[in-house]
């Protein structure tokens, strides 16, 4: 499933195919993205599916030379400590 960044809604989504969405929301904060809110819809949970959503928001964000405030619990916590290979672009507070 494609991720496409909806950059008018500030957000990283995924088409589930059945109408439902599974998407990380940031706000722009200077040189940093603040993401914020990830969401997968209960009858998707388990698939791993918010993992790929938030990888390819951080891609993204390293790509343009952007830093993240990771002030989304799921993204502080089980993201980034499977994914140690993004924190260098934790923004220090």
């Amino acid at each position: 499933m494609a991720i496409r960044h909806d950059e008018a809604g500030k957000r990283f989504v995924m088409d589930l195919g059945d109408g439902s969405e599974a998407l990380l929301v940031y706000r722009p904060m200077g040189d940093a993205l603040e993401f914020y809110h990830t969401f997968v819809p209960e009858s998707h949970r388990g698939q791993g599916l918010a993992e790929k959503v938030v990888a390819e928001a951080f891609r993204y964000a390293r790509d343009h030379r952007l830093k993240v405030i990771p002030s989304c619990p799921y993204v502080s916590g089980t993201f980034l400590r499977r994914h140690k290979e993004f924190q260098n672009l934790v923004a220090r507070r």
